[in-house]
Order: C-alpha cells, then sequence, then structure tokens
C-alpha cells in the first residue's frame, strides 16, 4: 500500500489513464478559488461562461477531449441534496460543457444514497487502482489531495462509484 501527499496535476493524472477515470463528488458546495468570480457573476446573473474555448473551460476542456481520444471513459457522478444548493446548481448549469469535451455525467439525490458505503472524501479513481483523493475546509476551499493505491481502498471505491453510478440520473435526464 502506498499514499503519499505528493498529488500530481490532473493532466498528469489524466493522461496517465488507460482504460478509465471516474470522479465522485458528494459535497454541495465547494470553495474553487478560479471558480469564485464566475460563481459569483452567476449568483447575480444566472449567466454562466459555456464557451469551451474559454480561458476558464479550455484546460480542462482539452484535457478531456484528449483522454477521450485514446478511448479512455472518464465518468462524473454528483451526489447532491434536494432542492439544490446555489453551487449545486452553478455545476448543473455548466455540465454541458463537460459533456460536450467527452464526460459522462449522472447526479443522485442524495435521499437514494444511504445505504451505499461511501468513502469519507471525494475522490478520482484511476483505472481501478489509483485514488486521488480531494480534501475540502469546511467552507469547500481545497486543502489539497493525497494519492493512494491501496487495494482494498480501491475497492471500496470502485464499488461506491458503481453503486451511485447505477442509481444516479444522466445528465441530459436530469430535472431537480
Amino acid at each position: 500500500m502506498t499514499q503519499t501527499d505528493v498529488v500530481p496535476g490532473f493532466d498528469e493524472l489524466l493522461d496517465g489513464a488507460r482504460v478509465s477515470a471516474l470522479h465522485l463528488e458528494m459535497r454541495d458546495g465547494y470553495g474553487v478559488p478560479a471558480e469564485s468570480p464566475g460563481f459569483a457573476g452567476w449568483l447575480k446573473t444566472g449567466e454562466r461562461e459555456m464557451d469551451p474555448a474559454s480561458e476558464y473551460w479550455r484546460f480542462w476542456v482539452e484535457l478531456v477531449r484528449r483522454t477521450v481520444a485514446r478511448g479512455v471513459i472518464i465518468r462524473r457522478a454528483r451526489i447532491v441534496s434536494e432542492p439544490l444548493s446555489d453551487y449545486a446548481r452553478y455545476g448543473l448549469a455548466g455540465a454541458s460543457v463537460n459533456a460536450l469535451a467527452g464526460e459522462e455525467i449522472r447526479y443522485l439525490a442524495r435521499r437514494l444514497a444511504s445505504d451505499i458505503a461511501l468513502p469519507g472524501n471525494d475522490f478520482w479513481l484511476i483505472d481501478g487502482c489509483l485514488i486521488r483523493w480531494n480534501h475540502f475546509s469546511g467552507n469547500g476551499t481545497p486543502t489539497g489531495g493525497e494519492m493512494s493505491d491501496a487495494p482494498t481502498t480501491a475497492a471500496l471505491c470502485a464499488s461506491a462509484f458503481t453503486a451511485v453510478w447505477e442509481r444516479a440520473v444522466p445528465l441530459a435526464d436530469y430535472k431537480p
């Protein structure tokens, strides 16, 4: 078992994926500094940056597209409280850009996840064996990440993700 605080960037992480990159999000709000201006603007106007070539989206869209072009499946599952928090509505408003880039996205109402054994933190699971934990403060500010390749922990993440994915509603059909 290896666990380390040395965390590669998302480009290195996804560029290294061979088969799959699964992302489980379980918070109702995130305080990611790079998103703060866009989120504040969206709260005021209800409008969100939706141009995949914009400065805001470009890095992620290019990364997802080249990863998917290699045959890697990228799936994002979001467990959300309903009614949705402002941040979850903001995420939903921009999810179509993620989907256009090549991510498969599903939403699961938190009340439908009560009997699923879930890890304590959001994660990325790469190729079923490499975990990137995402850590956040109480107000959602990122506090760093952590990597693990512990087989039992990867199995927990895979099981949790699969259970959520099977119950969740595809983005195109999700109506909170």
